[in-house]
């Protein structure tokens, strides 16, 4: 069916919701990609069986959706009308959850998430600690939408602020409002983007280009992703505004290949907006045409880089150029082209629907709206949260993520993905925005948050992201492809005992030369790992290089295992966890450890629930 102006489209509107009963029970399955790896296809498929056998398939709904966000409990869903939230559902629980909660309205204690201080139990989802401090204005309709239905999305508003555009608004009256809005663009940079938007129309040179960036390529970040699993209109909904305010009649996604899942849900969107008119030529009878083309990337994390990304698409080898030319001026094929992520197209729509001054509303003075980030690490409650601008890192870590797991303390939180900069405990009040974490010497970035506790060693946490950079480069320029690969070197001579003193002065000045001299921001912001630990943990790297200590315990080369005579009492755990038989003694008698034949892999420690095992 063609939909061919605004009032069709409200008209379509109206039916869908008159047609939905919202009594009627439904059954919300996150479909998500982590929630698929444990498990909820099965559970679609269980619940579908269950529910034909008592022959309730017209009854009840089942609803696909995308990841509502609360990865530590899932495979998780919710029993709608009530908004009964179930944790960590098998399939053998469908049979109970259909005829205890469904059909007799009666709550399975066991499958509700437990507060951990206080022993209760919460049913609803919207009550779960993890949620009460989110605003959720990009992925709060993950849960409720099936994001394969063009239909469900249009009922929950989509496509009126397209509508709205086409019909009242001109191209500068658009820019004019993101502009006021304060929107800076989610993809690391933090640039404004109305103001991005308006140098993309006003530079000479047709075509004009508007691309998504899905490069998500930050170690445990899956912001980007669960969008497009999630919500994929909404990216695209915003993508045709942008394109509509800027001038452009055709647009790309970058997106990443290891997506198979987002992949899938996107390109059926674009299939489904084109059917209907919302995609393609004489969008809603506005004379306006725009289509969108899926470029999948290979896995390359420097292409996440704006000129890399264009050589991608192009077909040449992903390497970056010099900036002294503006995208907004030669981007794509040398042409004018505007690019923004992922998360930036979907805010898009919200702020032409409710407006720039509501936007303005949220957040602070210079970083307005939301953040989606991805909670991982050791963090009791890992997955997606989306929090205002200005929300400090304590109520993130602590009070939406639960704390430290295992009681234990919480010691620095690294955010901006393998390039940010690791923040220690005295900031845990600063405000999360663009200005504060820079001043941290770390970043929003994209939206990674990776935290680490006390047996976390943060010199081995910066080699860590040093090689995985190292790894990423283009090799393009040789401040990049050479001083990374030399700052590894050196945190591998440290983790190793190996290191001298004036290593950490060498990593200072090598740092800073690789920030000036490197082509591209991958090169230019590689160093801050290591120089945020250096500047907050730097009597760790002392201990490493003076005392030929770890600290947390951690680098192989230097710390040894021993058991605590008086705390072991002879169980055998330990014993029959090592693999390289290094632990003897008789059972219910202190064990012994044989430095040896102990190559450290920790297993005897894991193992251990007397924490008699002793790292030194």
């Amino acid at each position: 069916m063609k939909i061919r102006n605004p009032k069709e489209l409200e008209k379509l509107r109206n039916k869908l919701l008159a047609n939905k009963d919202p009594q009627k029970p439904c059954i919300n399955i996150c479909a998500s990609s982590g929630c698929v790896a444990l498990g909820s296809n099965r559970l679609i498929n269980a619940l579908a069986k269950e529910l034909k056998e008592r022959g309730l398939e017209n009854d009840i709904d089942i609803k696909e959706t995308g990841c509502h966000g609360f990865c530590e409990g899932g495979p998780l869903l919710i029993v709608y009308p009530e908004e009964i939230c179930y944790l960590r559902v098998s399939e053998k629980d469908i049979p109970n959850i259909v005829a205890k909660t469904v059909l007799n309205h009666e709550i399975i204690e066991r499958l509700l998430y437990k507060d951990p201080v206080t022993g209760k139990t919460i049913a609803k989802q919207s009550e779960i600690p993890f949620f009460k401090k989110q605003e959720r204005l990009i992925i709060g309709n993950n849960a409720r939408i099936d994001p394969s239905s063009l239909e469900d999305y249009i009922s929950t508003g989509g496509y009126s602020a397209l509508a709205k555009v086409l019909s009242q608004m001109s191209p500068e009256e658009v820019i004019g409002e993101i502009k006021l809005s304060g929107l800076r663009g989610r993809g690391g940079g933090g640039f404004p983007t109305g103001v991005k938007w308006a140098s993309t129309r006003n530079a000479e040179g047709e075509p004009k280009y508007v691309i998504c960036n899905a490069d998500e390529g930050d170690p445990g970040a899956y912001m980007d992703r669960s969008v497009l699993e999630g919500n994929p209109h909404s990216v695209l909904e915003g993508m045709i505004i942008g394109a509509y305010a800027i001038g452009s009649n055709a647009g790309y996604i970058y997106l990443r290949d290891e997506y198979p899942l987002a992949v899938t849900r996107f390109t059926l969107a674009i299939e489904k907006a084109r059917e209907t008119g919302l995609l393609g030529k004489n969008i809603l009878g506005s004379g306006f045409s725009f289509d969108v083309t899926i470029s999948r990337g290979g896995g390359a994390f420097v292409c996440g880089e704006s000129s890399a990304l264009f050589a991608s698409i192009e077909g040449r080898s992903g390497e970056p150029r010099a900036k002294y030319v503006h995208a907004t001026d030669k981007g794509l094929f040398d042409k004018p082209t505007n690019l923004n992520n992922v998360e930036t197209w979907a805010n898009v729509p919200l702020i032409i629907n409710k407006e720039a001054e509501w936007y303005q509303t949220i957040g602070t003075k210079k970083s307005k709206g939301t953040k989606i980030f991805s909670l991982v690490g050791k963090i009791n409650n890992t997955g997606l949260v989306e929090v205002p601008m200005g929300i400090s890192l304590r109520e993130i870590i602590f009070d939406i993520g639960g704390g430290i797991p295992k009681g234990r303390k919480f010691k620095a939180v690294q955010t901006g993905g393998p390039s940010g900069g690791c923040i220690p405990e005295q900031f845990l009040d600063i405000p999360v925005d663009f200005d504060e974490l820079v001043k941290l010497g770390s970043m929003m970035g994209s939206g990674g948050m990776i935290i680490m506790d006390d047996q976390t060693c943060m010199v081995d946490v910066a080699r860590y992201f040093l090689t995985f950079l190292e790894e990423e480069s283009c090799g393009k320029c040789t401040p990049c492809r050479e001083g990374i690969l030399q700052m590894r070197e050196i945190l591998d001579r440290i983790t190793q005992g190996l290191g001298q003193e004036d290593d950490i002065e060498t990593l200072e000045q090598m740092g800073q030369a690789i920030i000036d001299g490197s082509l591209c921001a991958l090169g230019g912001s590689a160093p801050n790992p290591v120089l945020s630990t250096i500047r907050y943990f730097r009597e760790e790297y002392m201990a490493h290089i003076r005392d030929h200590k770890c600290p947390a315990g951690n680098c192989k080369a230097l710390i040894s295992y021993s058991i605590n005579q008086a705390a072991c009492t002879g169980c055998g755990a330990c014993l029959k966890a090592c693999g390289t038989n290094a632990i003897t003694g008789e059972k219910k008698k202190p064990h012994t450890i044989d430095p040896e034949k102990c190559i450290k892999c920790g297993a005897c420690v894991e193992t251990c629930k007397f924490n008699a095992v002793e790292v030194s």
